[in-house]
């Protein structure tokens, strides 16, 4: 199932019958991805008195309550609203879903305190003379336990400042990284590369996004794809997503 797209006055041809899903699901049947601070997700049918929603006890539907926290639990896409007194939500902000991505893999860097940071200089290598909408970074070394690590209180890599203001001004609408955070865990609210990346402190980009938790397996080779990004209709600063990548033919 092969679809032509025209962006930016060039032509590009993709497999629709071939997504790359990049996203982390809610997978009970297996130790759950978790970050900051909260208990597990909670999947359980509904019970109304002498009824209880699952067909294995015998009712003639699974009808189940779901209590999770985007943030905290699975890849999830958030605008600016994450880090502002007044309310946005991003199925408000979010209103296009196909962008140019670039796919780059880079290695933190541990800096002299101990902590592991994603520079400027390392992402500008890549994309230094590309014009794109959105970019990937997977952060090396790359396993799948990204999909079951239990994030609280182990300090992960994080994106500095620079690098966040670097992507604003290169015109990259949408961050997408397989960390919890593109902040410190600990950082005394500050959250520099979320203000920075949003540009908070001038005209803010209500039109820019952050996607944390995804998984990009190494079977994915660094380059240009075409990235759908679907995200569930919350009203809130953040939502589950479904990151798919298309591989440009």
């Amino acid at each position: 199932m092969k679809a032509s797209i025209e962006y930016n006055k060039q032509q590009y041809t993709i497999d629709l019958s071939k997504p790359l899903d990049i996203s982390i699901p809610i997978d009970l049947s297996k130790q759950c991805l978790n970050a900051w601070y909260i208990d597990d997700p909670k999947i359980s049918p509904v019970v109304l008195g002498d009824w209880t929603g699952s067909v294995e006890q015998g009712a003639d539907v699974n009808f189940n309550n779901i209590a999770f926290n985007p943030h905290a639990h699975i890849t999830h896409t958030e605008c600016v609203g994450h880090i502002t007194k007044e309310f946005y939500s991003i199925n408000k902000k979010l209103s296009k879903f196909f962008f140019l991505a670039e796919v780059v893999s880079v290695t933190p860097e541990k800096i002299d305190n101990g902590d592991f940071i994603i520079t400027k200089d390392a992402i500008k290598s890549f994309i230094h003379s590309k014009e794109l909408e959105a970019i990937v970074i997977r952060t090396l070394p790359n396993t799948d336990k990204k999909k079951t690590t239990r994030y609280s209180n182990t300090n992960p890599p994080y994106l500095l400042q620079e690098a966040a203001e670097y992507l604003k001004e290169k015109g990259v609408k949408h961050l997408l990284i397989d960390l919890p955070s593109v902040d410190k865990e600990q950082d005394e609210g500050k959250l520099l590369s979320h203000n920075a990346f949003w540009n908070t402190q001038e005209e803010i980009r209500f039109d820019a996004t952050i996607t944390e938790f995804i998984y990009v397996p190494s079977s994915i080779n660094d380059g240009t794809y075409l990235l759908n990004l679907m995200v569930a209709p919350f009203e809130n600063d953040a939502t589950p997503s479904k990151p798919i990548l298309y591989k440009i033919l």
